[in-house]
């Protein structure tokens, strides 16, 4: 009967089936002391004695080659072609509808592209690092060199300040904070996106790490790598201030 006492029986069965799936789904996330116990063997090995014991040196020590591999070639590529476009109006007429077009584009979608030019390896990886850190850190250039304030200008140019004197007296030094700020943001997406790049078949490097430890179920490998990218990516960020804080003493807006 429905209204009997075995009326919701249906509904109790569903929830029940409910709360031993969620159960289930409980059991892929590691507590922290797994966590603990799967980072020092990742470090020192011992302990589960697999592919992954003692290996972190190995994936760090690849990572960090393509990260700032990548990072470096955005800083070469995009710097200066901020401070050009930022100066010259013609310049950032002729750039900004191409590069307002590409820079919505997300790096994710330039995966089989980089697959497709580079191959499976190391340089596809690196060039999705490159993507991610170029346009923060061109589009901060080109705003740094737009905030100058003209009095400089005028007063570079009574001095006799000009062509490259001009660049390297004034709008280098006044743009500096502005292009460091972009030097950050930079270097944070290209540790977020070393993961995406190494999704393209590399067999080390702490986003393959990851990306095998989704593969095999391993949660607690991939929080591992989560956590190893995280702490990097932040003393990497500290590396950054104590530098622009160093080099920009003069300037009010030193202090990051």
């Amino acid at each position: 009967m429905e209204g009997g006492p075995w009326g919701h029986l249906p509904d109790t069965f569903d929830c029940f089936l409910a709360l031993c799936s969620r159960v289930d789904q409980n059991r892929l996330i590691p507590v922290p002391y797994e966590v603990a116990v799967m980072m020092w063997d990742f470090a020192f090995g011992g302990i589960y004695d697999d592919a992954f014991s003692a290996s972190l040196l190995t994936h760090f020590w690849v990572s960090i080659q393509r990260v700032y591999g990548g990072f470096l070639l955005a800083v070469i590529t995009a710097v200066p072609l901020g401070l050009m476009i930022g100066r010259f109006a013609l310049l950032r007429v002729m750039l900004d509808p191409t590069l307002s077009l590409l820079r919505p584009v997300p790096v994710t979608a330039w995966l089989p592209l980089s697959m497709i030019f580079f191959g499976l390896g190391p340089k596809s990886a690196i060039f999705l690092v490159f993507l991610g850190a170029f346009y923060p850190i061109l589009l901060n250039t080109v705003f740094g060199v737009r905030s100058v304030d003209n009095k400089l200008f005028e007063a570079a140019a009574m001095l006799g300040c000009k062509g490259s004197q001009l660049f390297r007296s004034v709008v280098i030094p006044a743009a500096t904070p502005q292009i460091f700020n972009g030097l950050r943001l930079g270097l944070g997406f290209a540790w977020i996106l070393i993961v995406v790049g190494e999704m393209t078949g590399v067999p080390e490097g702490l986003g393959a790490v990851i990306m095998d430890g989704r593969t095999l179920s391993r949660t607690d490998l991939v929080i591992t790598g989560m956590i190893i990218i995280g702490i990097t990516g932040f003393l990497s960020d500290r590396l950054i201030v104590l530098l622009n804080n160093r080099l920009l003493r003069w300037s009010p807006q030193h202090h990051a």
